[in-house]
């Protein structure tokens, strides 16, 4: 299938899946009012009669959802794809290294450390405080992982992994503690945290993450070219002419942007960094040209598709998004692995 028009279906299919996502909840919305009253806002269609309640629904709670979970789906699919290609690890996922405990572990602390000062600014600084906050975290643990993991200059993939997994392990524990010095309300805030959820969208969340996730969007798809001569190994790619440590903290820089921004927002949404671009690279191949574009767009929809489970599944219950990712991603996950054990096996 031509790349080009895997492109096009998915971003018809971002489209198709964000209409039903807008009209589906305790008061059910047509798709088709739906699109007109998104038109009539824009201008581009006039619509004689406006339902005043569908229109506040769509325009203060769906839509503001909606956009985040696009937003913080790019950030995970793209993040994830050039970790990966920064690593040459399929297994290199933001989650599993320790750059989302870390972010985690920032926003927490900030919470429950510093209450005070929070509740003393306003709603949009905060906002812009604790996304910084967990940027600084995943920054800071992405450093630590790489400086650990590095042997004669080179990271080492196992040492890596190793090192990920102790630093989930200390992250948790510091987590924990703060956890259990929280008040009823900073344990309120914790535990959203842990489970990851779309709930608190808002304009302000999604103009505060906007830039944090659409820099590295549009920037990372331009190391598509570099990723590949990494691929090759460091070396190599260093005869080829590449500035081999300066593509590295660019990616890694870019990368923990939109993951620090992400997790400060909806928490930890375990297995998109990890699953979608395995996915990608069925269908399109191993070119990083296109698999780190195309993971922005199909982890767009499919955070999209698992906000749509998470809300209708058990309704009027609604799901943590993140128990919803986990649930999927890992059965899927451990299908990839079961079938291409052997090939993992020579990484």
């Amino acid at each position: 299938m031509p790349k080009g028009l895997i492109y096009i279906i998915l971003s018809v299919c971002i489209v198709i899946a964000g209409i039903i996502s807008v009209g589906l909840g305790a008061v059910h919305i047509p798709a088709g009012e739906v699109f007109l009253l998104i038109l009539h806002k824009l201008g581009i269609y006039h619509m004689s009669q406006v339902n005043e309640q569908h229109n506040v629904i769509i325009f203060i709670v769906r839509l503001p959802r909606l956009l985040l979970a696009i937003l913080v789906g790019a950030a995970l699919g793209i993040s994830g794809a050039a970790i990966q290609g920064i690593f040459r690890n399929p297994l290199a996922e933001p989650g599993l290294i320790g750059i989302s405990a870390g972010a985690t572990l920032m926003a927490v602390a900030i919470i429950g450390l510093e209450a005070t000062l929070l509740t003393s600014l306003s709603n949009l600084f905060g906002y812009y405080l604790l996304a910084f906050g967990a940027f600084v975290g995943a920054g800071l643990t992405a450093l630590l992982i790489y400086q650990i993991s590095k042997h004669n200059g080179k990271p080492n993939v196992a040492t890596m992994l190793l090192a990920g997994i102790a630093i989930n392990a200390l992250a948790g524990a510091l987590t924990g503690l703060i956890t259990y010095l929280a008040s009823e309300q900073q344990l309120r805030n914790i535990t959203f945290w842990m489970l990851g959820s779309l709930g608190g969208a808002t304009w302000q969340t999604v103009t505060c993450l906007a830039p944090f996730v659409l820099i590295p969007v549009i920037l990372l798809p331009s190391s598509g070219k570099a990723l590949n001569a990494f691929a090759l190994g460091e070396m190599q790619a260093g005869h080829l002419g590449l500035d081999v440590n300066k593509t590295k903290r660019r990616v890694i820089l870019l990368s923990t942007m939109a993951i620090g921004a992400s997790v400060s927002l909806t928490g930890i949404i375990n297995f998109m960094g990890l699953l979608v671009p395995h996915i990608i690279r069925l269908v399109m191949g191993v070119d990083n040209k296109h698999v780190i574009p195309a993971s922005a767009l199909l982890g767009a929809l499919t955070l999209i598709v698992a906000d749509i489970i998470s809300r209708t599944l058990i309704a009027p219950i609604e799901l943590p998004i993140g128990v919803i990712t986990a649930l999927i991603g890992a059965p899927v996950f451990l299908y990839i692995l079961i079938r291409d054990k052997r090939k993992l096996s020579l990484i």
